[in-house]
């Protein structure tokens, strides 16, 4: 077997080009040679030792690694002091299916995959701004921007968010052609499935004040209006821009509530689901493959339990 430098991961590359070519999207490669580059940083920096010469102890290790306070990697969110155990599940996961890869090759890796063993996640409870500060953060752009393009894309692209239920990386790939005059919207979603989702009425109005004032022939329903990416022909938005801008508004409007894109999608189920919606609907909507993970945002709102427990409680008198 050939020797590996101190540090390195034996076919790392090959293991990255795998699952580009199982249809995993650009980010969500980006995001595992990213979590795999943190167990390199591992291995060469702070344990010291050849990646065939680990066993199981060393996965513990790892594992009080990442949870450390004071070892902060490029592979954390911005501003965390330190990882959730969601994040930390998200890194282990990205070993696991690294070394399920060297199994599939026939490469005698020291620990197979069933060795990464993930962790007990905390139980978190769901919190969603009241529906009046989602209206507030949604038309924040045409009070706190000066750019007259920018107020007039960003609001555009909260309204689409909360209108669709969206994720924020579909928002962000999507493309004129995909919209029709009806407001319906056929996008390819989280694992290359295909769904509707359906604009409201003021959703497109303010998508068509945006796009009427755009002079570009780009392709991409949302695009920079400056900066480094705006000299490519494709042009995209960053994730990392409007997740920014969402928090900026948040602390201009000093809601307390943490808001991010997801938020916004995560309240068009919950006040779907207040209102009555079927969470059969609300699955498919979201482009869940499950209806528990849809129930999750259904049971989330502690009003709609209050309100289910004020009309069917049998001593309510």
């Amino acid at each position: 077997m050939a020797k590996t430098k101190k540090g390195t991961l034996p076919l790392l590359e090959e293991y990255l080009v795998n699952i580009q070519s199982n249809n995993y999207s650009v980010e969500t490669v980006y995001n595992y040679e990213r979590d795999l580059k943190t167990f390199e940083d591992f291995l060469s920096a702070d344990i010291k030792k050849d990646f065939l010469k680990l066993d199981k102890k060393d996965l513990i290790k790892f594992k009080a690694y990442l949870s450390s306070v004071d070892r902060l990697t490029a592979s954390q969110e911005l501003g965390e002091k330190k990882l959730s155990s969601y994040s930390i599940n998200r890194i282990l996961s990205a070993l696991r299916s690294y070394l399920k890869f060297l199994s599939d090759m026939d490469f005698n890796s020291p620990i197979n995959a069933d060795a990464v063993k993930l962790l007990k996640t905390e139980k978190k409870h769901s919190q969603v701004p009241e529906m009046s500060e989602l209206i507030k953060l949604i038309e924040a752009p045409e009070r706190f921007e000066v750019d007259p393009l920018v107020k007039l894309r960003n609001r555009a692209m909260l309204e689409t968010l909360f209108a669709t239920g969206m994720r924020i990386s579909e928002l962000l790939s999507l493309k004129r052609h995909e919209l029709d005059e009806t407001g319906r919207i056929y996008i390819t979603g989280k694992g290359k499935k295909q769904r509707f989702v359906y604009l409201t009425p003021r959703a497109i109005k303010h998508l068509k004040n945006y796009l009427a004032k755009r002079l570009d022939d780009s392709a991409f329903m949302f695009v920079p209006s400056r900066g480094r990416n705006n000299t490519k022909k494709n042009k995209r938005i960053s994730t990392n821009y409007l997740q920014f801008k969402i928090k900026k508004y948040r602390e201009l409007l000093f809601i307390n509530i943490p808001v991010s894109a997801h938020s916004l999608r995560h309240g068009f189920a919950t006040y779907l689901a207040e209102n009555g919606a079927n969470p059969a609907a609300i699955q498919i909507l979201l482009g869940h493959e499950s209806l528990d993970t849809t129930t999750r945002y259904v049971h989330a709102s502690d009003k709609y339990a209050e309100k289910v427990h004020t009309k069917f409680h049998p001593l309510k008198n």
